[in-house]
Formats: C-alpha cells, structure tokens, sequence
C-alpha cells in the first residue's frame, strides 16, 4: 500500500496491481442531441440532464477493450457513483467537487459542461492500493476520466444513459442511479482511512498504514471517542456552523509500531482544536486551520 503520495492520480495509483481484463466487447460514444439511434432516444438538452445527477458506472472502453464495473465484497463497490458540479471550483484546493469513487479511492475534478462537451481539469485521488478487478476497473476508468470528452445521454429503457467519450475513442458508460441516504454526522461511527496536507498544487493525500485502525464517532451529547489507530480517545466536540471544535483529547497510552505511532501524532494535531467539516454521502472530511485533514467513511 502505498502510504504517501502527491494527489494526482497519475502517481497516486502508481502501485496498484493490474490483473486480467473483464471482458472483450468493443465500446463508444457519440455526441448529445435528439434523435434515434439503435432503438435508443436521445436526450436533447445534455448539458442540463449531466449536471448534479447521481451517475453508476457501468462500463469503461479503453483501447478497443471493455471493462465492466466488477463485484468484490473487499471493497464499496456498491458505493460507486459520479456526480458533476459544474459551479463548484476551488483553485486552492487539489481536485474539485466533481468525481465520486469507483469502488476504492475518492476522486474529484473540477468540471466544465458546455452542450455536449465535458471538460475536467484538476483531478485527484486517494492513494489506497487497489488489488485486482477494483484496482484494473479504476485505473482504467480515472485513465478516460480527466481532459474534454464528448457526452451523450440516452434513455434506452426510461433510465438515463451517460456516455463520455474521448477523442481517441476510449469511452466511459453510467447509468443514472438513485444516491444512497447520507447517514447522519452525530452517532455514526466514521472509519478513517486518508490522511491530507497541504493545499493547491501541493496538497497530499495518504492512506493510513495496514495495522491502524482508527475511527470517530460524534455523539449527540457533544462527545468525540474513537481510535487514533492503537490508542483510544475522548473529548468533547462541539458542532456548529460546518465545524467542530475539539476539547483537550484524553487517551490511552499504548506502545504500537513507528508507522502507527506516526499516525497518532498526525491524527491528534487534527483533532487538537477546531477543524471544517464537510459530509458527502459516506464520507467526512476534516480539515484544520494548518491544511492538514482526515478522510473518513461509514463502515
């Protein structure tokens, strides 16, 4: 597992394992617009269908091979989804609102969506290592998912059907699914896998070692307990206003590895004072006043 990494994707999935293809079957795209084609309705107005609908991916064409998104128990594959937020850029930030994950990491981008032109720049990654199918199917996908790409929406049955297309001819295929319910901030238990620095073109994202089991969980009578990844902790925590504001940490006092150990430190820095939170869906960010944060997810 690769334990730091500068959050672009090209380096950010530089060890993960590529097996074997999932399937054969040639894919494409075409550009929006109305009409037939293959028994499929087009949807005319693109650019409005694109924005803010929650996509499931499907398929994803490179080089004339198809991949198709795969089943694995081991990971949140059944979490995948895209969103596209063409409003939200940030340029202090590495990445952007748009983007979502595929099974394993966390990716965004910022988006620009004109007619039925996409354009994503900026985009970044978590860097968990991604073994097998998972790992192949989003090295694959985040390889399409980045530069300007054609777009096309279908309704082939009464579901909306999102191809994006580069000028290659490698494509990505969703589907319009339906978001899971967000769970709540206070009394659900957050596991934290990545921690972040920096901002910008210098932000980092790295994933946690293998044997640190950290966590959080928010009660609804202003307490914080969890794991720093060998010792547990508690303190108060207060919510308000899109941050939350952290009491002295009281914990225990265990010996673990150096990587864990290192964890720790970094996680109690956090965790010292008042940090900004952001929810989506599965996951939390927190991020301080120095730049330095931690993502968590729902288990």
């Amino acid at each position: 597992m690769k334990q730091t990494t500068r959050v672009k994707y090209a380096v950010a999935l530089a060890g993960t394992a590529l097996l074997a293809a999932c399937g054969t079957e040639s894919g494409g795209g075409g550009a929006g617009g109305e009409g037939k084609d293959e028994g499929k309705t087009k949807v005319a107005n693109t650019e409005d269908v694109i924005a803010d609908t929650y996509w499931v991916p499907q398929k994803v064409t490179v080089d004339g091979k198809t991949y198709t998104l795969p089943k694995d128990d081991r990971f949140r594959v059944d979490e995948a989804h895209i969103t596209f937020k063409p409003d939200s850029t940030d340029p202090e930030m590495g990445g952007g609102e748009s983007g979502g994950t595929v099974g394993c990491n966390s990716f965004g981008a910022d988006v620009e969506i004109q007619g039925d032109t996409v354009k994503l720049t900026d985009l970044a990654s978590t860097a968990m290592g991604c073994q097998g199918p998972v790992g192949e199917f989003e090295s694959k996908f985040l390889s399409v998912f980045d530069g300007t790409l054609k777009a096309a929406v279908e309704e082939p049955d009464g579901t909306r059907t999102l191809t994006l297309s580069a000028a290659g001819g490698d494509s990505i295929t969703l589907r319009e699914g339906t978001p899971q319910p967000s769970p709540a901030l206070q009394g659900t238990r957050w596991t934290i896998d990545t921690l972040l620095s920096g901002k910008g073109d210098d932000a980092t994202a790295s994933s946690l070692p293998e044997d640190a089991k950290a966590h959080l969980t928010l009660t609804k009578d202003g307490k914080a307990t969890g794991s720093l990844g060998c010792n547990t902790f508690t303190a108060e925590a207060t919510v308000k206003d899109g941050t939350i504001e952290f009491g002295p940490l009281a914990t225990t006092r265990k010996v673990c590895s150096p990587p864990v150990m290192k964890t720790e430190r970094e996680l109690t820095e956090i965790l010292a004072d008042k940090v900004s939170y952001q929810q989506k869906q599965d996951s939390l960010t927190l991020t301080a006043a120095s730049g330095k944060g931690l993502v968590a997810r729902t288990e």
